[in-house]
């Protein structure tokens, strides 16, 4: 008997929403790092949905084959087999991509390792390349609603420097990485989708 796949109900309750996003932003044909893969759910529809694109999914290497299966099943020839990636290690495993996603991972990760992402995105865009970040996000250090401001708290007891980013914070760095903020969606479910672009 098989083993059911990994499988996240966020993931597929956001993909299509994303998509539709993506597909008008990422229109030309290049390559798109994926940090963060999870269960793969988001790789295997925007591949599917974005054939222009070739997708490498990436995640942290205790976690990478939660992916795998889903990734090899696709029989999608844009969808490349996913890579080990830590946001801290140096350097990444690919020189370049036109462009980087990320989903629900800024607020999981402790801010020094937020700080990496950002300076690695950077390093691997070229001018004009674009980082797609999704999730929950403050501004000016207030929620945009009471269950933001519950999931913050839950994942601050934690204790693990776990935490909804602060678009006051989110900024400052992305400037300082030659990121410029291009477009910031309200997406559902009181998510936002961030779009930087890189700056020459």
């Amino acid at each position: 008997m098989t083993e059911p796949l990994p499988f996240s109900q966020a993931c597929e309750n956001n993909k299509e929403p994303i998509l539709q996003v993506l597909r008008e932003w990422l229109d030309s044909p290049g390559l798109v790092l994926e940090l963060g893969t999870g269960t793969g759910q988001h790789a295997v529809h925007f591949a599917a949905g974005l054939p222009h694109l070739e997708w490498q999914p990436s995640d942290r290497p205790e976690v990478i084959d939660n992916c795998r299966a889903r990734i090899d099943n696709s029989g999608l020839g844009n969808l490349r087999p996913p890579v080990s990636l830590d946001v801290r290690q140096s350097p990444w495993p690919l020189k370049a991509a036109d462009a980087v996603f990320s989903a629900n991972t800024a607020h999981i990760m402790a801010w020094p390792e937020v700080e990496s992402m950002f300076t690695g995105v950077s390093g691997l865009l070229s001018p004009g390349g674009l980082f797609c970040l999704y999730g929950p996000f403050h501004y000016h250090g207030e929620a945009t609603s009471p269950s933001n401001a519950e999931f913050d708290a839950h994942l601050k007891a934690q204790g693990s420097g776990m935490g909804i980013r602060d678009m006051d914070e989110l900024e400052p760095l992305a400037r300082s990485n030659r990121l410029e903020l291009a477009a910031d969606i309200a997406m559902p479910a009181n998510n936002r989708l961030l779009i930087w672009r890189r700056l020459p």
